[in-house]
């Protein structure tokens, strides 16, 4: 995405709601496809730097092609890089409950490499009769936040993310068969990637938190005082004031800035059935405020986690 004042409106047809205090906007007028205007989509992208996530209702015109080439409007389409993309497309990674698709675990997608995605655009395509909400935090609220002491003290400090992680550890319900298959796709390949726990974002300037479940260990701090500060602070991004939670309808779509935020797929709907489709956008290395970039300092590749399969993992 190019630089944009999230501040400054242009004047479109389109209508935002904001629909919590810090973070979230639904937006009304818009057909998404990949015939937008080049006014709406600077609106679009204006709305989500300054929202964090927002919201379209009754986009079920979308199939899989369609939200393939709306991220291509957005920016550069990338698959899952372990996880195989839905049979039929390039670049689709389908959650489906019946294959232990319950991502039920605070997390910003695939933190575990260096430049993870900048976008995600998630489509609702069976959804349940009640439960199965998404809900979203700001991680630049939350730092903004912070006691001023606390924000000197993880200016300067780096954690290890990697995908090979306690995977039942951050869940109150883990069955075997979603165990299983984590450790069989979610990491047949393995990485291990150094982000600094503060980085800036690239088109806002602002400071932004980057934790969640992928998050081992902080560089320095023993295994015992590395959970217990991160736990601290992901308490402080999962303030309710930080978060807004979606009631999804089949045909939704939220698109998420991946590098502001963090979200929860709430796994309160039993055994009723639950699929969403996402696409992420190629994002770029984060950047720590004294100017040093991520890296990844451990990749066992597979050659098998580029094969298609309708099967994917449950957390991403």
């Amino acid at each position: 995405m190019s630089t944009l004042n999230p501040n400054h409106v242009h004047e479109t047809e389109l209508e935002v709601k904001p629909v919590a205090g810090r973070i979230g906007a639904e937006i009304i007028g818009v057909r998404l496809g990949e015939d937008l205007s080049e006014q709406t989509i600077a609106a679009v992208r204006q709305a989500l730097l300054k929202h964090k996530v927002i919201f379209f209702r009754g986009q079920s015109h979308l199939d899989d092609a369609g939200q393939e080439a709306l991220a291509r409007v957005l920016g550069n389409p990338i698959a899952h890089p372990t996880v195989p993309v839905k049979q039929g497309t390039e670049y689709v990674l389908e959650l489906n409950s019946d294959h232990g698709g319950r991502a039920d675990s605070w997390h910003t997608d695939v933190t575990f490499v260096a430049a993870y995605p900048q976008a995600s655009i998630l489509r609702a395509v069976v959804v349940p009769d009640a439960g199965g909400d998404t809900v979203w935090a700001n991680t630049a609220a939350a730092y903004e936040h912070l006691p001023s002491e606390l924000q000197l003290l993880v200016d300067r400090l780096w954690a290890v993310h990697t995908n090979e992680y306690d995977y039942a550890q951050h869940r109150y319900v883990v069955s075997e068969e979603a165990v299983r298959h984590h450790k069989e796709v979610f990491v047949s390949a393995l990485y291990e990637t150094e982000h600094p726990l503060v980085r800036v974002h690239p088109e806002t300037g602002e400071r932004t938190l980057v934790l969640g479940h992928f998050a081992k260990k902080i560089v320095g701090f023993s295994s015992a005082d590395s959970k217990q500060l991160l736990s601290l602070l992901q308490g402080h991004i999962t303030r309710l004031e930080n978060t807004v939670r979606w009631r999804w309808s089949a045909g939704d779509v939220v698109i998420w800035d991946n590098r502001a935020t963090q979200h929860y797929a709430i796994n309160d709907y039993g055994d009723q059935h639950r699929v969403v489709r996402r696409v992420t956008v190629d994002g770029d290395i984060p950047v720590s405020i004294d100017g040093r970039q991520s890296f990844t300092r451990k990749h066992v590749p597979s050659s098998a986690s580029s094969q298609p399969d309708e099967d994917v993992a449950s957390v991403s």
